[in-house]
């Protein structure tokens, strides 16, 4: 079989996503990984560098740079911002050999920017909470009972639950959008948020249900393959607990998605499901996300699956398919099933 080695840039403290790749190459490739500071999940891989920083203007040809020493093949993502630049880029690593398993740069603006995602979302038919980007007119709806509090406030580009916030009256609308602002102009998102500084925060009505986490596949050419859906159990920051539960509820909205986005490989989708049945999506993330390793443990392997694409073989039941009902739990390990 062809040797294959791969690149997961902005790994972060991803470790288990270093070990899952690894498992899925096997002795036909290795897993490099790259960040812009130390973390553990650097010492698991293969190999590794210390990045310049993303926005560097150094940074692609860095990486292109370290691709083309170690015989990378393919590079995958893990962070948000690094989509954002590695889409721009893909044809300067393709030029070389590289493949960049990021979706257009098109899907990532839909992703990252959480007032495009509100627009996407619409256009698609699909149901989400109230947006609103002006607190004015947020205000203005509280009034007249458009919406009630409480209300959820989170940066426009933000990543986990960095800058979120839960608003209960006028009093804590005003003070906390002057915090989030802040939190922005403090943190790596205010690089994206620099594009538009007086708009940069989203707010959403706080909706009533249980929340789940999709991870959606669609293969290389971005048409539909999967979708594991999981009912979220505990949330700390990230999903702690999850339980796997029946896809099929979700299967519209999750092919809804994959047929106007034509994603490449995973999508992190959360969505609320209400006692009326209704399906709410809050965000998309055009990435693997920190629920997929409740997927692995039940028995999907999307990362092989992924391999096997760029080797030219099939999709395999066994890489898409898991146990319905498996519960688990992950803190900074691996998945620990119950």
């Amino acid at each position: 079989m062809k040797k294959l080695n791969i690149l997961i840039t902005s790994i972060g403290r991803g470790t288990d996503m270093v070990v899952i790749f690894q498992n899925a190459l096997g002795e036909n490739g290795k897993v490099f990984v790259s960040n812009s500071v130390m973390t553990s999940a650097l010492l698991k891989a293969d190999g590794y560098t210390i990045t310049p920083l993303i926005v560097d203007e150094t940074y692609v040809d860095f990486l292109l740079d370290y691709c083309k020493a170690n015989d990378i093949n393919a590079i995958i993502s893990w962070f948000d911002l690094d989509l954002a630049v590695l889409s721009k880029n893909k044809e300067r690593f393709e030029k070389n050999g590289i493949t960049v398993l990021v979706s257009d740069e098109q899907v990532i603006k839909t992703c990252n920017d959480k007032w495009n995602t509100h627009r996407f979302l619409a256009s698609a038919g699909l149901k989400q909470p109230k947006t609103y980007i002006d607190p004015g007119l947020l205000k203005q709806d509280l009034r007249a009972n458009v919406i009630p509090f409480p209300v959820m406030m989170k940066p426009r580009w933000g990543s986990g639950s960095v800058g979120l916030f839960q608003i209960d009256d006028f009093d804590e609308l005003d003070v906390l959008y002057r915090k989030t602002h802040k939190i922005i102009f403090r943190s790596v998102v205010q690089y994206e948020s620099a594009v538009d500084a007086n708009r940069c925060i989203i707010m959403q009505e706080k909706l009533d249900g249980i929340e789940y986490g999709l991870d959606i596949l669609n293969d290389l050419n971005g048409n539909y393959v999967a979708t594991v859906a999981k009912k979220k159990l505990l949330i700390h920051g990230s999903t702690q607990v999850a339980q796997i539960v029946d896809s099929k509820p979700f299967e519209d909205t999750a092919k809804t998605v994959s047929k106007n986005l034509k994603h490449i490989g995973n999508l992190d989708l959360d969505c609320f499901l209400t006692e009326q049945g209704d399906i709410y999506v809050i965000d998309l993330n055009c990435r693997f996300g920190g629920q997929y390793v409740f997927d692995h443990m039940a028995g999907a392997n999307f990362p092989k699956q992924i391999i096997d694409w760029l080797l030219g073989l099939p999709v395999s039941p066994e890489n898409i398919n898991v146990e319905t009902g498996a519960r688990g739990c992950k803190e900074d390990s691996p998945a620990v099933r119950f």
